[in-house]
């Protein structure tokens, strides 16, 4: 009887060890292209916008969404592994909800903001280590002063596409 509990005993223990090793793997999952990046520098992005102070916003979104990942380091050039350089490619709006009598009259609006991007080697900036865009979205409802609600709302879209930039970034995805 007792050797039939260590037996069980042993078939459990080796099911347990032997299934955490299904493809899943503890800690930072960057890209393979990014292995040796541990150092972020981010200068201010560009702004192809019309909406002014468009390219302050996006800046300090990335950068405070790579304080909360934690996969990399924000630092200086100088110490720099890689370099950020961003830009604000659109700011768009889209009708969500119209009048009830008058349905091109719009009573809430979602924008979408689209970040381009490129990570480049900080010692060869003409070598890219990866490159996308990002989106971000974020709903506003249509007041007296559409120009304040609009700024209102986006820094929230902003801060959307800097989180799913930074995901791409350190888990691929």
């Amino acid at each position: 009887m007792r050797h039939y509990f260590q037996l069980l005993f042993f078939a459990v223990f080796a099911i347990g060890a032997f299934s955490s090793c299904a493809g899943y793997r503890l800690g930072v999952n960057k890209p393979p292209a990014l292995t040796k990046v541990k150092k972020i520098h981010v200068p201010m992005f560009s702004n192809q916008s019309f909406h002014p102070r468009a390219e302050a916003l996006a800046t300090s979104a990335v950068v405070n969404a790579f304080t909360t990942d934690g996969t990399y380091r924000i630092t200086s050039l100088d110490e720099a592994d890689a370099v950020l350089e961003g830009r604000v490619a659109s700011i768009q709006y889209s009708q969500l909800v119209g009048n009830r009598l008058d349905t091109a009259l719009p009573e809430q609006l979602r924008n979408s903001v689209t970040l381009g991007w490129e990570l480049k080697d900080s010692r060869d900036r003409g070598k890219v280590l990866m490159a996308g865009s990002s989106v971000g979205t974020s709903q506003l409802f249509v007041t007296s002063n559409l120009q304040t609600s609009r700024n209102n709302a986006l820094p929230e879209a902003v801060e959307r596409a800097g989180e799913t930039m930074v995901s791409q970034l350190s888990n691929s995805y």
